[in-house]
């Protein structure tokens, strides 16, 4: 496992690529995520030897690309036609993971229905990548709050994504798992002893704050690892370690303080949030 940053999740906006190289490097981290399109842009430019050396030169690795597919918009076949060579070029940086996530509500869906929906917009994407040795992570939503504000409730825990990267039938479909969401979704730790490393394309992890009831957490407002100690991050990690997973894991706080910080010194907020994971690492006892 690898210390990963996503600048945006933690309020770093609009930063080029090779700034965000710089920035990972700088605050202690080996890898990061990235936008697959700039990354074109900048070979389209430069080549792609340019792109790799960004990486090299600094010791950091592409830790995923977002998925450049709108999947549930109106665009998403002209996005799917993009997908093809934007995976050949992740594929050609090392980098063979991408992720999207999957709302756990329907405003007008009921379960089967979206189930099928979701299958029909999902499996296009997962044979490309297919295709080109790519692995497609997708990420469910624990969060009672979420679900109960909507109509009709969908996919909102471990077994039910797996069951949906099953039917996929692709073969390379697996979970983006966040710490945050097994916690809000009430399963217990004991779940992960049901997947193989291969089943977990990336790792979100985040605290929760203390005092309130699990059923009442907002999405939106998460912690540093082990800032409040009631999310079991030490008992996760030693989980994934067992099960050899070796991919990239990155903090996704949605924390306003971290993110007010960000606006004005990045470097102070990426340092924050690595010395943080670098405390849930000693403390897992694992080598960052």
């Amino acid at each position: 496992m690898f210390k990963n940053l996503n600048a945006g999740a933690i309020g770093i906006h609009s930063l080029p690529l090779p700034e965000t190289i710089r920035l990972a490097q700088q605050s202690g981290f080996a890898g990061i995520d990235f936008d697959i399109r700039e990354a074109e842009a900048l070979a389209s430019q430069h080549g792609i030897e340019f792109v790799r050396d960004l990486f090299a030169r600094h010791n950091i690795q592409p830790g995923q690309w977002g998925l450049p597919v709108a999947w549930n918009q109106e665009r998403w076949r002209e996005d799917l036609a993009d997908l093809p060579r934007l995976a050949e070029l992740g594929a050609a940086l090392g980098c063979r993971r991408t992720a999207t996530w999957c709302p756990s509500w329907s405003e007008s869906r009921d379960y089967a229905e979206n189930y099928q929906w979701h299958l029909d917009r999902y499996r296009p994407i997962a044979e490309i990548l297919r295709q080109h040795g790519c692995s497609f992570g997708i990420e469910f939503l624990g969060p009672k709050t979420l679900w109960t504000a909507h109509p009709y409730r969908f996919i909102h825990s471990l077994g039910e994504m797996m069951q949906l990267a099953a039917d996929l039938g692709t073969g390379n479909v697996g979970l983006l798992l966040d710490a945050w969401h097994l916690y809000t979704s009430g399963d217990s730790l004991a779940v992960l002893d049901t997947l193989t490393a291969a089943a977990i394309v990336s790792v979100h992890i985040n605290d929760a704050p203390a005092g309130i009831p699990v059923d009442e957490l907002a999405d939106t407002v998460r912690c540093l690892p082990l800032e409040t100690g009631v999310i079991d991050l030490v008992g996760f990690m030693r989980k994934l370690a067992g099960l050899g997973y070796t991919g990239p894991v990155t903090t996704e706080p949605f924390n306003q303080r971290i993110n007010a910080l960000a606006a004005v010194d990045p470097l102070a907020a990426a340092q924050e949030v690595s010395q943080a994971m670098d405390r849930l690492w000693q403390a897992s006892s694992l080598h960052s």
